[in-house]
């Protein structure tokens, strides 16, 4: 059984010249994706509102050193025959195409005559990707979104009216970020126009993977495990299970050698109260117990497949994502 692992990389990699910024404007050393890349990331999402914080030579240097790392990404395109040019990776024989869009870029417009620089939320231009997608054969649509109101742990009507535009055009998965807190998750079950019926699945936000932000909840972040099945005969495709590793980074301060900690919270947990210390101390078992309330919370119990496996139900693959924003934001 193989595993695709896919996350969100919130930041550019504009070279060392342009110098290392934070917020509000993103440059981070290329080593991060030297680092996603030795944590197993295979595909990431570039489109989001610090995509063109460098400008066009930032989303280029970008590109040019996520390939070097040897990641697959989209969102971000260097031409617009790249952008026509559909991500799609093969899983234990299932195929699976990978979108990514972002409502904006902080106000910083994009080049005249190069809106192929980034992908904007714009309805046209998503249905155009669909189809394009679809011309693949492939068997799932992933569809990364970069949408709704940072801090908000509850989606909008208009994260809700996309969701249902892709859904309802032949997206299966969409995996939400931008929020920097964790959003609801869902799995359904559609009818399409030829009524047939397939399952699909969003997450309206995952949070922070790695962050320095410090409003409530923006340390913590949510491991995402899908399993999906492609039935050996049909070809149908079934999400049969969503579970979560819920994860809070853990910030040791400005002075610190290796500053910033990603703990798996429920683990740190019950060691904690099995009597070993040597790992949090009090004050951050008490910080990472509340955060698990609150993520377990929003993001509801695990969904887990609600018939037995058929005996020709073959090729099952684990999609993993690495949510959302994977830079450090000061």
């Amino acid at each position: 059984m193989l595993i695709l692992r896919f996350g969100n990389l919130e930041t550019t990699f504009a070279g060392e010249e342009r110098g290392y910024s934070g917020y509000p404007t993103f440059n981070t050393p290329s080593t991060l994706g030297n680092a996603l890349k030795n944590i197993g990331i295979d595909v990431l999402s570039t489109a989001n509102n610090h995509s063109i914080d460098k400008g066009e030579k930032g989303i280029l240097s970008t590109l040019d050193a996520l390939d070097e790392i040897g990641i697959d990404h989209m969102g971000t395109y260097r031409s617009e025959e790249e952008q026509n040019s559909i991500l799609v990776k093969e899983v234990n024989g299932i195929r699976i195409a990978f979108l990514s869009f972002t409502y904006g870029t902080n106000g910083i417009p994009i080049p005249s005559g190069k809106d192929y620089l980034v992908n904007l939320i714009d309805e046209e231009l998503i249905l155009k990707q669909i189809e394009l997608a679809k011309e693949q054969n492939v068997d799932l649509i992933c569809a990364s979104m970069h949408w709704g109101i940072e801090y908000m742990q509850k989606q909008n009507s208009e994260q809700e009216r996309l969701a249902n535009l892709l859904f309802e055009n032949g997206v299966d998965i969409i995996l939400g970020n931008h929020a920097h807190v964790v959003e609801p998750m869902e799995k359904r079950t559609i009818t399409l126009a030829d009524g047939t019926k397939k399952d699909v699945f969003v997450v309206y936000a995952l949070g922070n993977f790695v962050s320095g932000q410090v409003k409530e909840h923006t340390k913590s972040t949510a491991i995402l495990n899908m399993q999906v099945t492609k039935n050996g005969q049909t070809g149908k495709m079934s999400i049969d299970s969503v579970d979560y590793v819920p994860v809070y980074c853990y910030d040791r301060g400005a002075g610190s050698k290796n500053r910033y900690e990603l703990i798996d919270i429920r683990s740190a947990i019950q060691e904690y109260e099995s009597g070993d210390h040597s790992k949090i101390n009090q004050s951050l078992y008490n910080t990472i117990k509340k955060e698990l309330v609150n993520i377990e919370g929003v993001l509801g119990a695990p969904i887990k497949k609600e018939e037995p496996v058929e005996d020709n139900q073959e090729n099952e693959n684990i999609m993993q994502d690495t949510p959302s924003n994977n830079t450090i934001e000061n």
